[in-house]
């Protein structure tokens, strides 16, 4: 069912992030959106014109209470410390990526849109939900056994936004994301962050040790296909309420030759073989994708398409 074409108030945690600055942006070019906050700890870019930006802890009550003052119509939260964080340091974890979810979740629950819906909710969840997989083709019914604190955390987070879609107290849907590529080589904390180092090093021609061997296989999305994820979310309602996005099914060597052949040379890498990294990152099935698709969500076309995006975020 189409969402209604009012205009509407959207709350996007997490706006300051790799994810949330280009989504942020893509939201405020959207018609139908009236009023856009951002909420982050702290911004350190400049937000797109007209959006309004709050900075906050959304593990504390108090804060949370200001946000919804005025309740949003819709809610995109992505919000969170990544994986390796998470587990380094578990108070942290817990605070960011379970009890601040939680609390906006329950704060967004059983408020109604002024069409008398309930209000929208799309959480990032991730693949870290599935913890170690084998060889057969990930589908819906693939079971979640996270293997990490942050799977366990997003997987807690989907199964409430989930329960409350069901009693009506939400319009809730959870995006399991893949890998987003390529993020900046700034960027740390991510065990992912070779498939982003991999992409720039190749593009530039300059030497990698990548801590994974070629053939390792991972699920890869651009940042542009995820941001057209989220809108199409926002845009629709009803539909299942966990949605593993399309991904592509490339091998690192695949991803690298694209990058690199983007500018006309050959990738200088160099392959290794971390037993943690590859188990996590290295060795995923094939990913079903057609109840997904169905749905109206797209990876991207191609690996050279994968990397010409990933090279543009």
């Amino acid at each position: 069912m189409e969402a209604e074409s009012m205009a509407m108030k959207v709350l996007l945690t997490g706006a300051d992030g790799f994810l949330g600055r280009a989504l942020a942006q893509a939201l405020a070019g959207t018609a139908g959106i009236g009023t856009l906050i951002l909420v982050d700890r702290a911004f350190h870019g400049q937000p797109p014109a007209g959006a309004e930006c709050r900075d906050g802890d959304l593990a504390n009550p108090a804060f949370l209470d200001v946000l919804f003052a005025d309740p949003p119509d819709a809610v995109i939260h992505l919000a969170s410390v990544p994986g390796s964080l998470a587990e380094k340091e578990p108070e942290l974890g817990w605070q960011a990526n379970v009890l601040a979810p939680f609390g906006l979740v329950r704060r967004a629950a059983g408020r109604r849109r002024a069409d008398g819906t309930p209000l929208r909710f799309i959480f990032a969840s991730s693949i870290a939900v599935y913890g170690d997989l084998g060889v057969a083709p990930v589908t819906p019914d693939t079971p979640a056994r996270p293997r990490m604190s942050y799977g366990a955390h997003k997987l807690m987070t989907e199964i409430l936004v989930s329960d409350l879609t069901r009693r009506g107290e939400l319009s809730g849907v959870s995006l399991r994301l893949p890998g987003l590529v390529a993020r900046p080589l700034t960027e740390s904390g991510h065990g992912s962050a070779f498939m982003s180092r991999v992409i720039h090093m190749a593009a530039r021609g300059e030497p990698y040790d990548c801590p994974v061997p070629e053939d390792a296989a991972a699920w890869w999305m651009s940042r542009e296909a995820c941001v057209a994820a989220f809108l199409h979310a926002l845009a629709t309602a009803g539909g299942p309420s966990v949605v593993q996005l399309p991904a592509l099914h490339l091998t690192a060597g695949v991803v690298a030759a694209a990058a690199a052949g983007l500018h006309g040379h050959r990738p200088r890498i160099t392959w290794g073989d971390d037993p943690g990294l590859t188990r996590l990152f290295g060795r995923f099935p094939p990913l079903d994708q057609r109840a997904a698709e169905a749905a109206g969500y797209q990876a991207d076309r191609d690996a050279e398409a994968l990397a010409r995006a990933a090279l543009t975020a």
